[in-house]
């Protein structure tokens, strides 16, 4: 049962949808993301939902970061275990 199901899911709301993410330089991601999470510490290179590319370094791991997203570069990112959550 869902007592959640009657309500408008918004940006603030938890993810519904979790998916691994390979970096590929160029390649889109399979949906935007509403956040992506660090498995393994390092650099994260993302493009951004706007066109930009950004690198976030030292990610933690187990660090969640609040982005949307539509690629994560492979040139550039040492962070391993990523998973998009939407």
């Amino acid at each position: 049962m869902d007592k959640f199901e009657t309500y408008t899911s918004g940006l603030e709301s938890p993810a519904t949808d979790a998916f691994a993410i390979a970096p590929a330089d160029g390649a889109d991601l399979a949906q935007v993301t509403r956040a992506i999470y660090v498995g393994t510490a390092g650099n994260l290179v993302v493009r951004m939902k706007t066109g930009g590319t950004v690198t976030f370094k030292n990610m933690s791991g187990g660090m969640v970061l609040a982005v949307r997203a539509v690629g994560v570069e492979a040139t550039g990112t040492t962070a391993a275990d990523i998973v998009g959550l939407a």
